[in-house]
């Protein structure tokens, strides 16, 4: 087997553990200095302080042929490599100085690459400000473009960012971007790529709080549902967000085995609902309604069976422009439209649900989200006023 040979000052140190599969691990051992105590007999002791790292290399203990010994040779090799890499690493961190290789990363290369790698449901949000932040850039600081190095990311940029983000969206819009940007950025300084966080202190707020959306009224609901249009899973996909407050998401993963035929409800996990940071169900009536749009799968014994058949969201966002159009709806629909009108409808209707009820059937985590769909709206102000009795005087 390849041997191992520290030298006494090496920090970290490359270690190996056998294990009992008969292979042997690689590991680091890093040495973080010592402290002094005193024990309950009170005597003077030292503590070392010793910190271990997993490469998740392994070497054969009993390599037999020459091809299983060049493979441990070049095994030990990259594990070398890697010791060497992060005792740079320790180096620079020690004398409180960024690794210069990783400050010669592009910004634009690793914000790509995280894009590459991100497997979460919001990934077009995290597209979307990528686009967004290279429109700004292009504008106010054209020569980073197309290299922005970690150390020009600073505050004073990242302001005006944020300043930009607020006069080009409406309502949460600002928000929903810039705390998807931090994200990406603290990815970058978590791998010390970027050595301070320059969005620490600089806030990004909502625009009053109020949802700015173009909601679609009861009667654009009959006039949508009159317009043909060739997709029809799109046109029941999108009367299920309508009547239920769905997410493009939820709609667009949903099975039938979500479907509860029997009980008569639907049963969606949403994803990082409001104010939480874990999935939620959300459990919503089966209405004759809903069951006419959802419909039943084809094969029975199927459960996992998608119930739409959706192309990409940008592409349903044009089938949206289109059919709304031909309706002669002239406001600017997006998927996320159909839920607010659903939110709106609800607290706004002839038979008004109570808020609370509201807030459960759209997922929301507390009455703050939900108290959006009820501010500054003409409809419900006129509403409440015409709500009082009618006296002559």
């Amino acid at each position: 087997m390849a041997k191992i040979h520290n030298k006494t000052k090496e920090n970290p140190k490359l270690l190996q553990n056998k294990l009992r599969d008969g292979r042997t691990s690689l590991y680091l051992e890093y040495y973080l200095g010592y402290n002094k105590i005193i024990d309950d007999a009170g005597e003077l002791k030292i503590k070392h302080n010793r910190r271990k790292e997993s490469l998740g290399l392994y070497l054969m203990s009993l390599p037999r042929t020459p091809e299983e010994r060049q493979k441990n040779k070049d095994v030990l090799a990259l594990a070398l490599e890697i010791r060497a890499e992060k005792e740079k690493e320790l180096r620079y961190s020690d004398l409180g100085k960024p690794n210069p290789l990783k400050l010669k990363i592009n910004f634009w290369d690793y914000y790509e690459a995280y894009i590459q790698h991100y497997d979460k449901k919001d990934i077009r949000v995290i597209e979307g400000v990528y686009n967004r932040f290279k429109s700004f850039i292009a504008i106010h600081y054209p020569n980073f473009i197309p290299i922005l190095k970690p150390e020009q990311l600073d505050k004073i940029l990242v302001q005006k960012f944020v300043d930009y983000l607020q006069s080009h969206a409406v309502g949460e819009g600002a928000k929903t971007y810039y705390a998807r940007f931090k994200k990406v950025v603290k990815s970058a300084v978590d791998r010390e790529i970027i050595r301070k966080n320059p969005c620490e202190g600089i806030r990004c707020i909502a625009q009053d709080n109020i949802i700015t959306k173009d909601i679609l009224s009861l009667d654009e609901y009959v006039k949508l549902a009159n317009t043909p249009y060739q997709n029809q899973n799109i046109i029941r996909a999108f009367f299920v967000s309508l009547y239920a407050g769905y997410r493009f998401c939820d709609v667009k993963s949903l099975k039938y085995s979500d479907i509860d035929y029997g009980n008569k409800v639907i049963r969606v996990q949403q994803e990082k609902v409001k104010g939480k940071s874990n999935n939620s169900v959300v459990v919503t009536p089966l209405s004759d309604s809903l069951l006419s749009f959802i419909g039943y799968p084809t094969n029975p014994n199927d459960r996992d069976e998608l119930v739409f058949d959706l192309p990409s969201h940008t592409g349903c966002l044009k089938a949206l422009k289109k059919w709304t159009s031909r309706a002669g709806i002239k406001k600017h629909i997006t998927w996320h439209c159909a839920r607010h009108s659903f939110g709106f409808s609800l607290l706004s209707g002839d038979n008004k649900v109570d808020i609370k009820t509201v807030g459960v059937l759209m997922g929301h985590s507390g009455l703050k989200h939900t108290i959006r769909y009820t501010h500054t709206n003409d409809i419900l102000k006129r509403n409440a006023i015409e709500s009082l009795p009618h006296i002559k005087l």
